[in-house]
């Protein structure tokens, strides 16, 4: 008795309507799939019109500098960027840094240029950035985001770090989240030479 319910339970679950939703979710699926690259793929010269604009308040916005100067990430149009957000206290950012300080040695001869913010208070995390810098030869720029441009950057998730690459004409290529060791690095290697190709 108890087996005829499970079949003819099993039987009116798979009604036609439901049997062609299935199949017809399952053929978009196949097409999608089929349609897309896979990351073996060489990247090809596309078009950086689809690609989000860095928003103004980003660009043009003065940050003050862990060395004392001003940070304007306008003052690089023209250039790749790659703008990570982190701060000292954050522990994927410790482990992210020693590999944007050695990405830095390799693509700044390319005219990359990089740009560390620190989401912390300029005041009351000075000496812990100036240490964070020393420990970890960090020999890029490094100075604080405004709150206005941390918003703009994040887009409503706050997690750090996040790491951005912007090709020369203020898009953004390429906008990572948190830091994996083995994942990561390809991934900001690869936004790099797009944007650098692009």
């Amino acid at each position: 008795m108890a087996i005829k319910k499970q079949v003819e339970t099993k039987i009116r679950f798979w009604t036609p309507l439901r049997l062609v939703s299935t199949l017809i979710v399952l053929a978009l699926l196949a097409a999608f799939g089929v349609s897309s690259c896979n990351s073996n793929d060489r990247p090809t010269r596309v078009s950086n019109t689809n690609l989000p604009i860095v928003p103004a308040v980003v660009l043009d916005t003065e940050m003050q500098a862990a060395r004392g100067d001003r940070i304007k990430l306008s003052n690089y149009s023209g250039k790749v960027m790659l703008v990570n957000l982190w701060a000292t206290w954050c522990g994927p950012c410790r482990s992210e840094t020693p590999e944007l300080v050695r990405l830095h040695k390799e693509y700044h001869a390319r005219g990359v240029e990089f740009v560390g913010l620190s989401t912390e208070d300029p005041v009351s995390s000075a000496q812990k950035v100036q240490d964070f810098v020393q420990q970890y030869k960090v020999d890029y720029h490094i100075g604080w985001a405004t709150r206005d441009v941390a918003l703009s950057l994040m887009q409503g998730t706050n997690s750090i770090p996040q790491s951005f690459i912007i090709t020369r004409d203020g898009r953004i290529q390429k906008r990572i989240l948190g830091f994996h060791p083995q994942r990561t690095p390809p991934q900001l290697k690869e936004a790099l030479e797009s944007a650098l190709g692009s």
